[in-house]
């Protein structure tokens, strides 16, 4: 029974993954070259789960499945694969495939798809576009990098404040050219500035006869075209908004933002975090090469290189008293050690309370008050541990007694730098997801050997 339930926790687990048998069976099709039975294999695969083989494949297969899957490639496929091997994709694929692949995205895609690749392939795509999308897509890439203007879309639907239901429901039946994905009907005044937004829920469920203006939502709010895009997510998180308008300078309305563009942001703001506090750049991937992947990780490797040489001078200083009882030798890693799983939790609180904003001037000092107060009980209640190991372990009570102390000592230092190192460097306007790790490290090490060695000095020898 036991076997079975594990049995169906592994099916649940891999219910989203790309089945390895399909994956083989679409490499092998490519490499012979046999169209229609690559057709039939990837026809019933998502966009998204194209994307994912297309990262995982070697680059030889990729080549072959985008030469002969060209003709049907889609254009959301574009808009999933990973920036690492975008320009690869684009580079393999046909002119004419390229260009209607491009057409049958929305702006905003268009716009996330070639913002980051070189002048000679932005202008390759820019020239597949009608005039109108075109003349669309170089206004909002005019728009700073990582704001609004870059994340919008210009398709939405609005009309004027003075409709009513039926009005609604006759304009959006008579467009043919609705946008692919929709939420509100933004209303607007003479001047073209949304004063609300209507649901197509609450469109469809009134009388024809209701106006609009009795029926909008209270979540309404606009972003402004240049407001960055981090602030735009938490905007939609926080307030739990499915779109927004976007507003120029002059409050009128210049597009939208939608809810699935805002998660994205949010997800690749969780993950930008999760890399720097690893000291990975946050351009990495699975797809990288060898050389790119070293040139990234080795300036903070080096960082790593240069806080442990400061640590070893600490240690070094007190080498006679190492060499007089090897037993510190054996004790201090486990102290500093202690203090830097200590250090990294509280870094991770701190991080993700900043970027969330529920770290703020008003609670800063309580945040600080209680990681410092977790460090001291957990270094008391280690503390225990580390004293019994150091009497069974070396037959000293003595010593026991010091390791005890400096174990105190280092997770409460711990839990105070891996709070206010964070907070300190927002203050500076330095990222603190990838500044933080090396500089608390730092400071655990230093701390955990000096207190420990300087007692073991002070107090055995």
């Amino acid at each position: 029974m036991a076997e079975e339930i594990q049995t169906d926790e592994l099916k649940e687990d891999d219910r989203y993954e790309l089945d390895k048998d399909v994956v083989r069976e679409i490499v092998e099709a490519a490499s012979a070259g046999d169209s229609d039975t690559l057709a039939t294999l990837m026809e019933p695969v998502h966009a998204a789960d194209i994307a994912d083989l297309l990262e995982q494949v070697e680059t030889e297969e990729r080549e072959a499945i985008l030469r002969i899957y060209g003709a049907e490639f889609d254009g959301e496929i574009l808009s999933e694969i990973d920036e690492s091997i975008r320009e690869e994709v684009i580079e393999a694929l046909e002119p004419e495939v390229l260009g209607e692949a491009v057409r049958e995205l929305e702006s905003d895609d268009v716009v996330d798809l070639i913002e980051d690749l070189g002048s000679d392939q932005q202008e390759a795509i820019l020239e597949v576009l009608e005039d109108d999308d075109r003349a669309v897509v170089e206004q909002a890439l005019a728009y700073p990098e990582f704001s609004a203007g870059r994340l919008m879309q210009r398709e939405l639907v609005a009309g004027p404040d003075f409709w009513t239901v039926g009005d609604a429901i006759d304009y959006i039946r008579a467009r043919e050219d609705l946008p692919e994905d929709f939420y509100h009907l933004i209303l607007v005044d003479p001047a073209f500035h949304p004063v609300g937004y209507v649901t197509l829920g609450k469109i469809l469920g009134h009388k024809r006869d209701e106006k609009l203006r009795d029926i909008t939502e209270e979540s309404f709010r606009t972003i402004e075209v240049t407001e960055d895009e981090g602030e735009v997510a938490y905007a939609f998180n926080q307030y739990h908004l499915i779109s927004a308008p976007v507003v120029d300078e002059d409050g009128r309305l210049v597009g939208v933002i939608t809810i699935d563009d805002a998660m994205v942001v949010l997800e690749e703001e969780a993950e930008e975090d999760i890399l720097r506090l690893a000291g990975v750049s946050d351009e990495s991937s699975l797809a990288d090469r060898v050389i790119a992947t070293t040139k990234r990780r080795f300036p903070w490797l080096a960082v790593n290189l240069v806080t442990a040489v400061l640590a070893s001078v600490v240690i070094a200083f007190f080498e006679d008293a190492i060499a007089q009882l090897v037993a510190l030798a054996v004790l201090m890693p486990i102290i500093a050690s202690m203090g830097g799983n200590a250090g990294t939790q509280s870094l991770t609180v701190a991080v993700r309370a900043i970027a969330t904003k529920d770290l703020t001037g008003s609670n800063v000092w309580r945040v600080i008050r209680r990681e410092a107060l977790v460090g001291l009980v957990n270094g008391v209640l280690f503390a225990l541990v580390i004293g019994v190991v150091g009497f069974v372990w070396f037959g000293s009570a003595i010593l026991g007694a010091v390791a005890a102390v400096a174990m105190v000592i280092n997770l409460l230092a711990a839990g105070l730098a891996g709070a206010m190192i964070p907070v300190a460097l927002d203050r500076l306007r330095v990222d603190p997801a990838l500044a933080s790790g090396a500089f608390v490290t730092t400071v655990t090490d230093v701390v955990g050997f000096f207190a420990f060695l300087g007692l073991a000095a002070w107090v055995l020898l």
